[in-house]
């Protein structure tokens, strides 16, 4: 049987081998006859070592800039103390005070109550200005709470300065040989309330110190007697 080459079959087969062809990947690709080769667009030449790396895209730095913070988000007290606040026609609550404009009782006009924050009851109660229509109270506002924070202020420091005169006393009592300071100071407990009886002498040393009944009444009387029965406890 004869065989038959066409002349395309002769061609292929007397044509020298190509040099191998590279796919995007660097992979050989299969040679071809000639009127079936791979395009040259869609062939790279050489070792895929040898081509240039792709290029990455290129990257913007992140942004850096922060936010500027106000005070209060720094210090959360600042903030709580912020939250707080009232402004109200009839409440304002500021540093640390409450001032509430209440009906007053006994007649048809109003009153201002001052409440120190953390203390159930108020420290200052007094008659409040009727509105220029003489029938609502007169509007709260910062000048007015001011002084009404002023004066409620200084009531509860006169009120403290006479408990601690309550609470503590002390007389001095010569004798012949020193001069001793007598105090007594009284423990207002709710259950067991009782008084420390106390002696010192000029360089502030203890003498003696002995507990009594928190109606004791002290006196230089009362200190001298304590003192000449060498600081018995007093009956």
């Amino acid at each position: 049987m004869s065989r038959h080459v066409s002349a395309a079959g002769r061609a292929w087969r007397l044509a020298p081998p190509a040099a191998p062809c590279r796919d995007g990947a660097g992979k050989i690709a299969p040679l071809m006859p000639p009127s079936r080769s791979v395009p040259a667009k869609h062939c790279v030449a050489g070792p895929a070592s040898a081509r240039s790396p792709p290029r990455s895209p290129e990257l913007k730095p992140a942004m850096t800039h922060q936010p500027e913070l106000s005070p209060e988000a720094d210090d959360p007290d600042a903030a709580g103390d912020n939250a707080e606040k009232i402004q109200e026609p009839r409440l304002w609550r500021a540093d640390g005070w409450t001032a509430r404009v209440i009906k007053n009782e006994d007649d048809d006009g109003w009153a201002v109550a001052m409440i120190k924050d953390g203390e159930p009851e108020p420290a200052l109660v007094g008659p409040w200005t009727m509105g220029r229509d003489k029938k609502n109270p007169k509007p709260l506002d910062t000048n007015a709470f001011s002084t009404l924070v002023k004066t409620a202020s200084e009531v509860l420091r006169r009120h403290e300065q006479q408990l601690h005169a309550m609470l503590h006393k002390s007389v001095i009592v010569d004798t012949d040989t020193a001069r001793i300071s007598v105090t007594l100071d009284i423990v207002p407990d709710e259950d067991n309330p009782f008084a420390v009886l106390r002696a010192t002498d000029e360089l502030g040393d203890e003498l003696a110190q002995v507990r009594v009944s928190p109606g004791f009444k002290l006196s230089k009387a009362s200190a001298a007697d304590w003192i000449e029965n060498a600081y018995r406890k007093p009956r």
